[in-house]
């Protein structure tokens, strides 16, 4: 029997929303990885080949939108979904303009973030 649970990864340099959202995730039924900085970004997200990426604007060292226009360069992983998410009152703008699918404003209900993460996997 083949695993088919499904995987995301959460970049994210707040410990506090990883362990919420790994928490929650995991309850759910995923396989979470979670990164405190978005470096060897390519490397990392080849590795794991996950079903949706969790993207914080603010991720150390290039921050998120060069992480995520990195990831939809890759033609291997330009397909993987990318939710984009921040504080950030601009951040429709800042997810078109990294190229995420979509996007969720934190602070964020748990209902919301399995609502957004339902519509792209």
């Amino acid at each position: 029997m083949t695993d088919t649970k499904r995987k995301i990864i959460i970049f994210d340099d707040d410990e506090d929303i990883l362990s919420i959202c790994n928490y929650i995730l995991e309850e759910k039924g995923w396989e979470v990885y979670t990164f405190t900085d978005c470096n060897t970004i390519t490397e990392r997200v080849s590795g794991i080949m996950p079903d949706v990426i969790l993207m914080d604007n603010w991720i150390p060292d290039a921050g998120g939108i060069i992480a995520t226009q990195t990831l939809k360069k890759t033609d291997t992983l330009k397909s993987i979904p990318v939710i984009y998410f921040s504080a950030n009152s601009d951040i429709q703008l800042l997810a078109s303009h990294a190229g995420a699918e979509t996007y969720l404003a934190k602070p964020f209900d748990l209902d919301e973030l399995e609502r957004i993460i339902s519509t792209v996997s």
